[in-house]
């Protein structure tokens, strides 16, 4: 009887060992990712009045963040607000390019950037709206395939910042962030981890480049924001 104990407890062993092996190869995995995306992408960051070094761009694409339950912008998505629209009245471009979420009825996070934006004195027409930008993949992808971006800045949180730019880089863009001043985030340390997360999956997916959920027609960057507020037809 001892004997059998004995037996499962080696194979009890072995299969702890080897799943503490894969653990820390899939931790080694996720960091040396992590690492490399923000190496590769550092270069092409500029922070706080560095941004207004950058040359003129296409457009300045401010990401999505989500909405407090009143429908304005969250403060993570303010933060970005601000960045842009300062980059904006610096003249890096005279295009916004707000890119979000408004995959369902009653949920329009690029009508609020907007209205936000057009709130702090931002011409309409300067002011477009990506209504399909599900992810930074995505809204980067469409950036370039639906508004014919070439040249971009991107506002995002400093974290998030390494991954867009690697990603439009990857998508053959010239990009250069430009995130917005720091803030004291609830559950920041969550969001870091995420973040890390995040890198190693778009890591693999940039390597197949999959078409974002919705293409469509075209609206060149450089005509007018209005082409984009028919929200029936944003696809």
């Amino acid at each position: 009887m001892k004997k059998l104990w004995f037996g499962k407890y080696k194979w009890a062993k072995r299969i702890l060992l080897i799943l503490i092996a894969l653990g820390a190869a899939g931790s080694g995995s996720i960091l040396g990712i992590s690492s490399y995306m923000k190496a590769a992408a550092a270069d092409a960051i500029y922070t706080g009045d560095s941004g207004s070094q950058i040359p003129t761009v296409d457009c300045i694409l401010v990401l999505g963040a989500g909405l407090k339950p009143d429908g304005t912008p969250s403060l993570v998505l303010t933060d970005r607000l601000n960045r842009g629209i300062e980059l904006y009245k610096k003249g890096i471009s005279r295009r916004l390019l707000m890119s979000g979420d408004h995959g369902k009825t009653g949920y329009n996070e690029v009508e609020a950037m907007k209205k936000y934006a057009m709130d702090a004195g931002v011409p309409e027409e300067d002011i477009f709206m990506d209504h399909a930008g599900f992810s930074t993949y995505e809204s980067l992808y469409r950036a370039r395939d639906i508004f014919e971006v070439k040249s971009l800045a991107i506002v995002t949180q400093p974290y998030h910042e390494y991954r867009a730019v690697y990603i439009a880089e990857k998508l053959g863009l010239t990009a250069y962030g430009t995130p917005s001043i720091p803030t004291q985030y609830r559950n920041a340390w969550m969001m870091e981890v995420r973040e890390m997360l995040a890198r190693t999956k778009e890591f693999f997916n940039l390597l197949i480049q999959p078409e974002p959920t919705y293409l469509g027609d075209r609206i060149p960057i450089h005509g007018t924001g209005t082409a984009t507020n028919d929200s029936d037809n944003e696809n």
